[in-house]
């Protein structure tokens, strides 16, 4: 088996991970604009800027479910090769914005074609890669956030010092539409399709993924899967973990300027900090999650750390900016360190056939929670001139999420209970 996952690993990984890099790259730095005179430029007040930023989840959010259906059904190639361009160009296309309502406009359709590129990338990890390397595989791509962010908050305040935040948006678009012809060239949907797997290394992988099928319990179709109460909770848990994800990622440089009184090239420094150490914890947690085969137990304490650290940081305060600084980097790694963990849980609680519908509906419920998080996080700064009210709320969201991922049963710790949350159905109707 080692020849077989070294090769994916090799082949596969920076595929999936530059993919996903680059599309948080053209979602992040809107945080960046926000900070440095877009909002003087065009003439945004400050609830309108929080807006515009969160206008992106909106499209995000509404798009998620057919995308995935179709990536399932169809090709997660095509599809994220389509979305690679899309969103190059609108990423691009904000750099020449020239009044409000066109900046909101692109806003929302960049949240629109990138909306399917994250359920299509865990179905399309859910193809190569088995129970035993899951979390650490979605590690990999869920990395492109906090990677990218980190050498994005460097990068950004370097472009937006020297030429513009207009400069900035063309010059940070344009890689995406550089690599959609890479992804189209060595992308393939399934095992079978490629041709540096010989035939015994395609069977042996797909064996092991069948049979790791068999014991999940028969679910019709989407929309039995979709309104089970495990569906449901996992939702839940996503919409406000969100809520404290991108409240975070958005405003961080705004809340770290106000605080320290720091120029932007400082600013972005100092953001990268705490990304750095979402990455460290993300790498262990994944590990440790796979070794162990536990994914429960590597998600509600970890959230419930975040929400303690927010809420240890807001009462600190600016007079003591370098300790509540140190409580945010914890907070940040203790937010994305389950994420692999919590990306592998679902697909062994949920068989082959509506993994992809159900993943969209828990993703797009993400995706509301960050159209929440980004807009009310910034309307909070802007209303209130400092980031205490914004600190409650992200705490009270990731708390939120840490008793009901606390509340789902994790598989073999109660088999009849487990499948008590997913709809029964007869045996025949599986297809």
């Amino acid at each position: 088996m080692t020849t077989v996952t070294s090769k994916r690993w090799l082949y596969l990984i920076p595929l999936i991970f530059i993919t996903y890099s680059l599309a948080y790259l053209d979602r992040a730095n809107y945080g960046f604009a926000s900070a440095s005179g877009i909002e003087q430029d065009l003439g945004i007040s400050k609830g309108t800027s929080s807006l515009i930023g969160s206008l992106f989840f909106l499209g995000y959010f509404f798009f998620q479910v057919p995308g995935a259906i179709y990536a399932q059904r169809y090709s997660v190639r095509k599809l994220v090769f389509a979305c690679l361009i899309l969103w190059g160009l609108c990423a691009m296309a904000t750099g020449l914005v020239t009044s409000i309502p066109m900046l909101m406009v692109i806003r929302f359709t960049l949240g629109v074609v990138e909306a399917a590129v994250m359920p299509s990338m865990l179905i399309f990890i859910s193809r190569w890669f088995t129970r035993k390397e899951r979390s650490r595989a979605n590690t990999f791509l869920i990395l492109g956030n906090p990677i990218t962010v980190l050498w994005m908050s460097v990068v950004s305040g370097y472009l937006i010092h020297s030429w513009g935040w207009r400069e900035m948006f063309i010059i940070e678009g344009a890689p995406a539409v550089i690599w959609a012809v890479i992804w189209w060239r060595l992308a393939r949907d399934r095992p079978e399709e490629v041709t540096w797997l010989d035939r015994e290394e395609k069977d042996r992988l797909a064996a092991t993924l069948v049979a790791e099928q068999k014991d999940l319990k028969v679910v019709r179709n989407y929309r039995q899967a979709l309104i089970s109460p495990l569906v449901i909770k996992l939702c839940l848990v996503h919409a406000l973990w969100s809520i404290g994800v991108y409240g975070f990622i958005m405003w961080l440089p705004t809340i770290i300027k106000q605080a320290s009184a720091s120029d932007i090239v400082t600013t972005g420094w100092l953001s990268s900090v705490p990304y750095l150490a979402a990455v460290m914890a993300m790498l262990v947690v994944s590990w440790a999650s796979d070794k162990t085969g536990q994914r429960k137990l590597f998600v509600w304490p970890l959230l419930a750390l975040g929400a303690l650290a927010f809420l240890g940081s807001y009462l600190l305060g600016a007079s003591h900016f370098w300790l509540s600084f140190g409580l945010l980097t914890i907070a940040a790694a203790a937010m994305y360190s389950p994420y692999g963990p919590f990306f592998a849980f679902i697909p062994e609680l949920l068989p082959a056939n509506v993994f992809g519908g159900a993943i969209g509906l828990i993703n797009a419920c993400g995706a509301l929670g960050a159209f929440l998080g980004s807009w009310i996080v910034g309307y909070l700064i802007g209303l209130t001139g400092n980031p205490g009210a914004a600190y409650i709320f992200m705490t009270t969201g990731m708390l939120a999420a840490s008793i009901i991922m606390w509340l789902v049963i994790a598989p073999g710790s109660d088999k009849s209970t487990r499948r008590a949350e997913l709809p029964i159905v007869p045996e025949r109707t599986a297809l």
